[in-house]
């Protein structure tokens, strides 16, 4: 009944965002199983650090410092899979945060008449079920695997100060 009387437009309507967002291309794999999902992270960094890669062995003579080249490319492909991360991070962030509030800000026709709806508690505590048993593990485990890759930059990093 509350979704007849919500003025939300349809696509606004936090666990619409939540499905969208699940079934977009780039956040699905996200919500994988962790070896697939970690699976998609390997293959990721792979193709970063064949991008970097090519940019470290122009950037520094490979048979004078290839301990140099080498993390040259393996901080670039961090580089680049922390810029994904951050993003899945992000997005998967923001619509939790919206699955959370006890009121939906929605914009009726454009920016400029932003309107707030207080969700009915039924919607309220569907959102924050869906939240808590799907969302919310996705984003632990995509904040862990940031963490991670950002000690193992800072690894990389130190190893390029002791060189």
């Amino acid at each position: 009944m509350s979704q007849i009387l919500c003025p939300v437009p349809t696509d606004q309507r936090p666990i619409n965002e939540y499905r969208d967002l699940k079934a977009s291309w780039f956040f699905e794999w996200s919500s994988w199983p962790r070896p697939r999902f970690q699976v998609r992270l390997l293959l990721l960094w792979g193709m970063a650090w064949l991008v970097s890669g090519s940019v470290a062995i122009a950037s520094f003579p490979l048979k004078e410092a290839p301990f140099h080249t080498f993390l040259a490319a393996a901080l670039g492909a961090n580089f680049l899979l922390l810029l994904i991360l951050l993003r899945l991070v992000l997005g998967w962030a923001y619509v939790g945060d919206r699955l959370q509030r006890p009121t939906v800000i929605y914009e009726e026709t454009g920016w400029y008449d932003g309107q707030e709806w207080q969700k009915p508690e039924a919607e309220l505590a569907q959102d924050r079920l869906i939240y808590t048993y799907e969302l919310r593990p996705i984003l632990q485990r995509l904040q862990v695997t940031l963490l991670a890759l950002v000690i193992f930059s800072l690894g990389l990093a130190l190893a390029w100060a002791l060189l």
